[in-house]
């Protein structure tokens, strides 16, 4: 949204005025000894390494000013690293915001966005401790994301075993029916609208996935097989998924899938964006995960996602390009 008040825009504000708005009266968790403005941050890593990911949002690619706010934004911009952090086993302690817009954005819009992004955060016991704000043709949010492992080892994609099975925490399709849902103009199903615009991660189920023993991990931003096939890849193995296993996923979806002229296994396959969490484990999973498959040795085929033992046809999940 732009020229709101030229007044009060990003350009007739300033920067550094803008920034003072921005992390004014903001408290940092206590690991951060030193946040916004000076040259750097200084985050203390008590387990003596840290876990690093980035994640970057562009209007129009990844979000759509005309379907969320501002704060919503924010919201998803921090979700979606800290899933990242959370697939490793570890949880996010610190996060670094870029900021690009049009000059002529109006200066508010700016604050509801930190406030959003201060917001998810916040659910994490995490920190905003620094960024950089840039004039762009169109809004641009690029985060980077610190996380802490408290000891335990990371879990990999890698890891992956023969005799294992696939469990899932999280909902699945969710976001896109909500994309759908939006894009052909359909109202009501405000729960999967909104878990568009504000994904939902399970925060704090990397860590117990990781204590119960998961061998692999990831969380679903690209869509259910194709982060899966990310795994059998980094692991040589040959993961079949139940039908069965995930049919109260698909019959959540149903009602949507109806309004829409949708099939509801193709949002709960190949749709991405809900930042669940998958792992595989050697033995049980964890209560509140959902077993929805097996890991095999892949023989003399190369590593595969089947469903039921049946290769998949229909979409395969996001691309960026």
């Amino acid at each position: 949204m732009t020229g709101e008040d030229p007044a009060d825009s990003l350009a007739a504000t300033g920067e550094f005025a803008v920034i003072n708005r921005l992390v004014a009266g903001r408290r940092q968790p206590p690991f951060v000894s030193l946040g916004p403005g000076d040259d750097a941050a200084v985050v203390a890593a008590a387990d003596g390494r840290t876990v690093v990911c980035t994640d970057m949002l562009v209007e129009g690619r990844h979000f759509r000013l005309d379907w969320s706010t501002a704060h919503d934004v924010g919201r998803k911009a921090i979700a979606q690293n800290a899933a990242d952090i959370e697939a490793m086993g570890a949880r996010a302690t610190a996060f670094v915001v870029g900021f690009g817009a049009p000059a002529d954005t109006a200066t508010a819009r700016a604050v509801e966005l930190a406030d959003g992004l201060w917001h998810e955060a916040g659910l994490l016991g995490a920190g905003i401790v620094g960024g950089d704000m840039v004039r762009a043709p169109q809004w641009v949010v690029s985060v980077a994301a610190l996380g802490d492992l408290d000891g335990l080892d990371p879990v990999c994609r890698s890891g992956a075993k023969p005799g294992g099975t696939v469990a899932v925490i999280g909902d699945l399709g969710w976001s896109a029916a909500g994309y759908t849902l939006l894009h052909n103009g359909i109202g009501g199903f405000d729960d999967l609208r909104g878990r568009h615009r504000v994904p939902e991660p399970p925060y704090g189920q990397g860590a117990v996935a990781a204590r119960a023993g998961a061998t692999s991990m990831t969380d679903v931003s690209d869509g259910l097989l194709a982060d899966l096939g990310h795994i059998v890849t980094a692991s040589g193995v040959w993961v079949d998924l139940s039908a069965a296993g995930l049919r109260d996923d698909v019959e959540a979806l149903t009602g949507a899938a109806a309004a829409t002229g949708s099939d509801p296994w193709e949002w709960v396959l190949g749709g991405g964006e809900d930042h669940a969490l998958v792992a595989t484990f050697p033995v049980a999973a964890p209560p509140g995960w959902r077993v929805i498959g097996t890991v095999s040795d892949v023989g003399d085929l190369p590593p595969r996602v089947t469903v039921d033992g049946v290769g998949w046809g229909g979409n395969p999940g996001w691309q960026s390009f």
